[in-house]
């Protein structure tokens, strides 16, 4: 009786869910910014491939944050600060990465204003399709790539045109987009390991005095890192280290 009598609520439990869930669905396509769910006909939903895509978007929006902005170059050099200076744990990642992504923001902001202005606006008046929204919106981004490649004359450009059998390109916009966006890694890479490098010299040099002096000592057994980090501290400290990193980082941008 007790097995009849279970049964018979489980089976009323799932009727009365799915009778739920059917008074539950909407009856109108849902208002994202500039995708429309709703197909032209108005007959049927087309949720199910376009949330996909708004999922992917929103999935590769950091991979896009890290590759196509400065944001590689500010995190790497901040990153080799704490390593310069023997620290661990101390700024953690998460400071480092907030501060990483807010100078992004003061870096690219003229960027993304223009995305705004000439892209995500006339797009949301319903004045230009997704094509042209995307054209307007990745020029900017493509612009600030090859600006910051202008220093090196464009090498990268021209390795991963060879890399991927390209004929030349005869101006700018001939270069396609992926091509750039790799040239544009490689670049800030080689930028940011120099920049690194500028920044462990005078550190490397305690860490070698303070050696020598232990050696001298005889005080082998001793970690030099030990004692040489309260001297790493009182130089970086003594000359504004923060300040001067993010304003070269800033400037090394315009």
């Amino acid at each position: 009786m007790s097995k009849k009598l279970s049964l018979v609520l489980f089976l009323g439990v799932i009727n009365f869910s799915f009778a739920q869930t059917k008074s539950l669905q909407p009856t109108t396509g849902l208002n994202f910014p500039f995708v429309d769910l709703v197909n032209s006909t108005g007959g049927g939903i087309v949720f199910p491939l376009q949330l996909l895509f708004i999922l992917t978007i929103i999935t590769l929006s950091p991979a896009f944050l890290v590759l196509m902005t400065s944001f590689l170059r500010i995190a790497i050099v901040l990153d080799f600060i704490r390593r310069a200076l023997s620290l661990q744990q101390s700024p953690p990642n998460q400071l480092i990465m907030g501060l990483a992504l807010f100078l992004t923001l003061f870096t690219m902001w003229p960027t993304f204003n223009i995305i705004y202005k000439d892209a995500y606006v006339p797009l949301k008046d319903s004045k230009i399709g997704f094509n042209e929204f995307y054209d307007r919106g990745i020029a900017p981004l493509r612009n600030f790539m090859y600006k910051q490649m202008s220093n090196s004359k464009h090498e990268e450009i021209r390795l991963f045109m060879s890399i991927s059998n390209y004929s030349r390109p005869k101006n700018f916009s001939e270069v396609p987009t992926h091509v750039l966006i790799a040239s544009f890694v490689l670049h800030e890479l080689k930028v940011a390991f120099k920049m690194g490098i500028l920044i462990f010299l005078p550190f490397i040099v305690i860490d070698i005095i303070v050696a020598a002096v232990l050696m001298a000592m005889g005080m082998i057994m001793l970690p030099p890192v030990m004692i040489s980090l309260p001297f790493k501290l009182m130089l970086f400290v003594m000359v504004d280290g923060w300040t001067l990193i993010t304003s070269g980082l800033v400037k090394s941008f315009m």
